[in-house]
Order: C-alpha cells, then sequence, then structure tokens
C-alpha cells in the first residue's frame, strides 16, 4: 500500500523577502513550509515549520530542495535554475514577486536569465534590482494562495487514485 503524501511549501530563504507572506498562507491552507537556506533562520515552535540549514556550497539549498519537491509541492524562489529544476519534477514553482513559473513559461525565463547574465558579464547592464513593493506583497499573496490551492487539489487526486 502506498503512503498518501501531501503537499509542502519549499522555500529558498536565503534573501526571500515574502517569508512572513508564505506563514500567512500556509496557516490558511494547513501546509507545511520547509525553510532552506545557508544558515540565518529564526527557530520557530510552530510544528508546521521546518527549518533546514544546508552546507554553505553554492547549490546546496537548491540541490536540497529540488531532490524534495514533486507533483503537489509549492516551491517559492527566485533562482531561475532551481525553478526549472523543480518545475521538471512537477512542482508548482512561484518567483518572491508572484510570477509562476510553468513548462510553458520555464523555457522562456532561463533564456532572459542567461542574456541578462551576458549583459552584466560584459558591462551592458549593472544589474540593479528595482525595490520590493507593497504592491508586489500583495501580488504574491494572491497568486500563492491560488497556486496552494491547485496543489493541494492535485495531491488529493494522486491520494484518491492510489
Amino acid at each position: 500500500m502506498s503512503e498518501t503524501r501531501s503537499s509542502t511549501i519549499y522555500v529558498d530563504a536565503d534573501a526571500c523577502p515574502v517569508k512572513e507572506e508564505i506563514l500567512k498562507v500556509a496557516e490558511r491552507h494547513d501546509l507545511p513550509v520547509t525553510f532552506v537556506a545557508n544558515g540565518g533562520l529564526r527557530p520557530s515552535r510552530d510544528p508546521m515549520i521546518r527549518n533546514v540549514i544546508v552546507p554553505n556550497s553554492a547549490d546546496a539549498a537548491d540541490d536540497w530542495i529540488a531532490e524534495r519537491a514533486g507533483p503537489g509541492d509549492v516551491v517559492v524562489t527566485q533562482d531561475i535554475p532551481l525553478a526549472a529544476r523543480c518545475v521538471e519534477n512537477g512542482a508548482h514553482v512561484l518567483g518572491n514577486t508572484g510570477r509562476e513559473h510553468t513548462r510553458e513559461t520555464i523555457g522562456m525565463a532561463v533564456a532572459m536569465r542567461d542574456l541578462k547574465q551576458h549583459l552584466r558579464e560584459t558591462g551592458e547592464d549593472r544589474g540593479f534590482n528595482r525595490a520590493f513593493t507593497r504592491d508586489d506583497r500583495s501580488v504574491f499573496l494572491q497568486a500563492l494562495d491560488r497556486v496552494c490551492r491547485r496543489a493541494k487539489r492535485q495531491s488529493e487526486e494522486a491520494d484518491r487514485n492510489i
């Protein structure tokens, strides 16, 4: 007999500006949250919140998340290569500004990331990011709520088909 698996929200937590928003939505949907970082996470007594500290190497947090996130899970990250890996694994992926990455959109996101990296390397772009606004938070909250509902439905359907 197979074990049922509920949705989990995985967060690439290093420099994530929407941790509080994630916790609000997770509580509303009764979903566990796993924050993954190289350090600097605040401990929580909430049993639905898990903090994972990974070694301080370039892709340790990304590798940890990509190895675990799959269908029915939600991943929050601004890291496009991590987003691509998680989309490939069937997870629902959302950027910090509420931009959802799907099988249909991730190719363009990877191409744009590579182009911007090339422009920074050649000095054509200095790589400045605009400030994160209250509107960005609002858009993120709405997008995360929508994605969590979809992920929960996917997990429930999978459980019924076991």
